[in-house]
């Protein structure tokens, strides 16, 4: 099929704010695609050139994109520089700049979505001396051979960036409509995939047997259970019922472990695919693990080699990303693996076993080491008093507080569906996102220092605030304005003078005094004294607290006087 009548979707979703209406429009498209075709549009449709769990990435920044645009139109990469300043979006930089007649490129005929799909994709395996010039001029082949309006999402695609505001759960339903198949199926095959272009393909060849048919597959990453957040133990009790489970809540990451045979892949909550960063981790698991087909769910803490006092997660958040020196990294900052559950054991699908028999099966593969593989500290308890004495200790023992587990609930990938909760003692926390920032000025004129942030708000992000405490002058003493230059420098879409617009990507933890309601931020709320606490580089943008929370957040803190 002609990119074209791709392109034409993309016109229409970004010309409508009506879910249904988007709904429509997707499905419709879809209808008129084979089998081959759906997979590829559904994942171009998505803004994705891999499913969701594909380490492999495209790796391309706005100054490759700017090259490219200068190449495939002929003007000069200044003139480029300048309408980006202008206009703030490279996609509609392209749009204005290239030719919509098309011209003589290596691609005959009408460029074609399998066209675009297939080279898109060829940017991920280009590598070595000169792969820069390459993709420059794979992706201005193919933005001389689009329209001016089909280039501006060839951009956008490569930008990961699409703005047609069709987020998942539009693209979820518009295949359940197109292929004439129940929602809740498509999104269980969805929660045991994380890969939505093959289950569309099997909603439209194989219906709804095919995607009940669909099991988990060691090797393949699947959404972590998510837990809600509640004020107290008594709260917890009447989420999850009594008798319930209750564990330490540990300040590390979340990390998904997946072993078949000899090849172990550990995967972050994001379904980043770390192996290769944490070899000491593989090590301890073929050690301390009694099986050789298994996932299991656990969390991975850093400890003082010294005292084998827990560290918070801030200390070993830098190994998430660290890619070189990964001996040396070990050394300096140590882990351990804290299991908590279980969803695949010796080829069995554990997912719908009730979690207190899950529990009980890992408790017997599991060899314990203080230092290495252990369980979580868990009561099973239906008294109150009990699980505030057991909240106390865990803080006591360095914990961030408790998870609170009903006993007999299934595991379910990627919900908060009331299975369990997290308490904490400092509620008032918020994961918020980056969007915006400023070049410092005087000794930080180097760095940007002072950064916008945003809550979630659906599909897009509302800002709530300007923060610049918190941050350390130097990377040792913990994160600094530095460190945080390096990470949003290449988010970057648009600059005026010292301030700076960047693609939401980094996600911060921040405190702060008190939430107000303010007309100067779209969220209709304002921070009061916001302060930095920690990167969550753990966290994607679908982590983002919403503006449900922090409206929520507000109340309570008004109610508390």
């Amino acid at each position: 099929m002609e990119y074209s009548k791709l392109v034409e979707i993309y016109e229409a979703l970004s010309g409508t704010s009506k879910l249904l209406e988007k709904r429509a429009i997707i499905a419709g498209f879809l209808k008129g695609l084979n089998s081959e075709e759906v997979e590829s549009a559904v994942l171009l449709l998505e803004g994705r050139l891999f499913p969701e769990w594909d380490r492999r990435k495209i790796g391309i920044g706005t100054q490759t994109v700017i090259k490219s645009i200068s190449t495939s139109s002929g003007k000069s990469e200044d003139l480029i520089k300048a309408d980006w300043a202008k206009i703030g979006d490279l996609g509609l930089v392209a749009e204005r700049n290239i030719s919509s007649k098309t011209q003589s490129t290596l691609f005959s005929g009408k460029l074609t979505i399998d066209q675009v799909f297939t080279n898109l994709r060829k940017l991920s395996e280009i590598e070595g001396g000169g792969s820069t010039g390459k993709k420059i001029g794979l992706i201005a082949e193919l933005l001389s051979a689009s329209s001016g309006v089909g280039a501006k999402y060839i951009v956008r695609t490569c930008l990961e960036d699409l703005r047609t505001g069709a987020g998942f759960g539009v693209l979820r339903d518009s295949i359940a409509s197109a292929f004439d198949v129940e929602v809740a199926n498509v999104q269980t095959a969805y929660d045991l995939t994380t890969d939505i272009s093959s289950v569309a393909k099997i909603a439209k060849t194989k219906s709804n047997e095919g995607l009940l048919a669909l099991e988990l597959s060691v090797g393949n990453p699947v959404k972590v259970m998510l837990f809600k957040k509640s004020e107290s133990i008594e709260e917890g009790f009447d989420v999850v019922g009594k008798p319930a489970a209750i564990d330490y809540k540990y300040d590390g990451f979340r990390l998904q472990i997946h072993r078949s045979g000899k090849e172990i892949k550990l995967f972050t909550r994001n379904l980043e695919d770390v192996t290769s960063q944490f070899p000491d981790i593989v090590k301890m698991i073929e050690k301390d693990v009694n099986s050789k087909e298994f996932i299991i769910d656990c969390e991975v803490i850093g400890y003082d080699k010294k005292t084998g006092k827990w560290k918070p997660f801030q200390d070993i958040s830098q190994r998430i990303k660290r890619k070189y020196e990964i001996e040396e990294m070990i050394k300096e900052v140590p882990v351990m693996i804290i299991v908590f559950d279980i969803i695949n054991l010796d080829g069995e699908n554990l997912i719908s076993m009730p979690f207190g028999e899950r529990r009980d099966k890992l408790s017997k593969v599991i060899r314990e080491d203080p230092l290495a593989v252990s369980l979580a500290k868990e009561i099973v308890t239906d008294s109150v008093e009990k699980g505030k004495e057991f909240y106390a200790k865990a803080l006591s023992d360095g914990a961030e507080g408790v998870m609170m587990k009903k006993l007999d609930s299934v595991y379910k990938p990627g919900s908060r569906v009331g299975y369990g909760i997290k308490i904490k003692p400092v509620m008032e926390t918020l994961d918020l996102v980056v969007v915006g920032s400023e070049w410092g000025t005087g000794k930080r004129s180097k760095w940007l220092s002072s950064f916008i942030l945003a809550c979630r708000d659906g599909n897009d992000f509302k800002e709530i605030g300007k923060m610049g405490t918190g941050f350390k002058e130097k990377d040792e003493e913990g994160v600094s304005f530095g460190k945080m230059t390096e990470l949003l420098k290449p988010l970057v879409v648009s600059e005026s003078g010292r301030e700076v617009r960047v693609k939401p990507g980094v996600i911060i933890e921040v405190k702060y005094e008190e939430i107000q309601k303010s007309t100067n931020y779209d969220s209709g709320f304002a921070l009061r004294f916001p302060r930095f606490v920690r990167l969550r580089d753990d966290k994607g943008l679908k982590d983002v607290d919403d503006l449900k929370r922090v409206s929520k957040l507000a109340k309570s803190q008004r109610s508390r006087g």
